[in-house]
């Protein structure tokens, strides 16, 4: 699939630093990608960035988070991260002052995007970029700052090890999450025990290694429902030993079947 951007935001031709340079509170960007990935980059304003449809992985030094539909992820201002489109994705960006985005914290967080939330990005997006603030637009940008609400949804968020050699096996699993590695053998490739390896695993991501392992494929996992490939493809993929193994998982982690995740 060939990599693809169309930008549907209004004022076309705009420069993105201009996004970060007016005076608004909010800017507003909608784009739709095709299998797009965006290198190490941040901003000087904080970014919601919300999939309409599709699915995104947001990467950071410290994490990745994925962005399923009704779903948005939280980049606090000059935050370094990556933009990877898991195939078909209508992304749309708000950009958020950074002296207004500070009392939403330093963190990356998962944000729900309810129905109200949803429609005001939506809006947003429709406006000209350098929309009056004193109008309606303006009207719009604060409603919308006032419905953030935050998520405590960890099985979206896959945490990050500080050490060059766990991040070294981490980044492996996460390219390859098919791969039936074990922690002994893992423990062998680094020259220490598996229990020592355990114990460091968990201290620096917070996770133990088989919780982490976990997410890492149900990130993937996610990836492949949203390019609609079938529950038991995707199970058998992944390394489950049925399709009713691996949605048995899913409904405990994310409490619903995967069949029925996408549908709003």
């Amino acid at each position: 699939m060939t990599n693809q951007l169309i930008d549907h935001t209004r004022d076309y031709g705009m420069p993105l630093d201009d996004y970060q340079t007016l005076p608004h509170a909010v800017t507003a960007k909608a784009s739709d990608f095709v299998g797009l990935h965006a290198p190490r980059h941040c901003h000087p304003r904080a970014q919601l960035i919300y999939a309409g449809s599709g699915v995104m992985r947001i990467e950071t030094d410290v994490g990745c988070w994925v962005i399923p539909p009704l779903r948005a992820v939280w980049v606090p201002p000059g935050i370094t991260h990556s933009v990877n489109a898991l195939g078909k994705v209508e992304m749309r960006t708000l950009y958020i002052r950074a002296d207004i985005a500070a009392r939403f914290g330093a963190q990356c967080s998962l944000v729900e995007v309810g129905p109200l939330l949803r429609q005001l990005i939506l809006s947003l997006c429709e406006l000209p970029t350098n929309y009056d603030e004193a109008g309606r637009g303006g009207l719009i940008a604060q409603l919308a700052l006032q419905e953030i609400r935050f998520l405590g949804t960890p099985a979206l968020h896959l945490p990050l090890p500080a050490s060059e050699k766990l991040m070294r096996v981490c980044q492996q699993m996460i390219q390859q999450p098919e791969t039936p590695v074990t922690i002994e053998t893992l423990a062998d490739q680094l020259a220490m025990s598996a229990r020592t390896l355990a114990r460091h695993f968990e201290k620096e991501t917070g996770l133990s290694f088989r919780q982490w392992r976990q997410q890492a494929r149900l990130i993937e996992a996610l990836a492949r429902l949203a390019s609609q490939q079938p529950v038991a493809q995707v199970a058998d993929a992944l390394g489950y030993a049925s399709a009713s193994a691996f949605t048995a998982m899913f409904r405990r982690t994310l409490g619903v079947e995967p069949s029925r995740y996408f549908v709003s």
